[in-house]
């Protein structure tokens, strides 16, 4: 089941940033910390974060965009991850992806039209003996082919 995400707020987003202002390595803390509020980390919130910890937005930023997992907009109803690390390559994982993308009519990294799928890539789930492989809604797939991805898909359509 999918978590239910609070609506953004500046109020609630100084609340989160403030409670985790003391802990070691607090930039990426706080940035989980707030998608895991809010479902995506929200732009007002990266100066926000700079201020707090006394960095720059850029040093924000910086981090931000240098980790996959972190959204820019909110995800959708379902989030389908692929692996796109090199033992899932080498096991078929690109026509696999592509699979995906041609059925959700959406590119890896987007969203479905409405809003039911966001399709992303990942890069390493650690399942490589069971290449391809994927994870839907935190559930992890592997030893995927075409049923097992139309399968995953459709579920995700729910």
């Amino acid at each position: 089941m999918m978590p239910v995400y609070e609506p953004w707020g500046a109020k609630r987003g100084a609340e989160i940033i403030a409670e985790h202002t003391h802990l070691e390595g607090a930039t990426l803390v706080i940035l989980h910390a707030l998608q895991e509020a809010f479902g995506y980390v929200p732009e007002p919130a990266i100066p926000m974060v700079a201020q707090a910890l006394n960095l720059s937005r850029a040093e924000v930023h910086g981090v931000f965009t240098f980790y996959h997992d972190f959204r820019h907009k909110p995800a959708g109803k379902h989030v389908l991850k692929l692996c796109r690390a090199e033992a899932c390559q080498a096991a078929g994982g690109d026509a696999l992806a592509a699979r995906a993308e041609a059925k959700l009519g959406v590119a890896i990294g987007n969203t479905t039209a409405d809003e039911r799928v966001t399709l992303e890539p990942i890069y390493c789930l650690g399942l490589c003996a069971t290449a391809p492989s994927a994870m839907l809604d935190g559930r992890l797939v592997g030893r995927l082919d075409e049923a097992r991805i139309d399968a995953l898909v459709a579920e995700a359509q729910r």
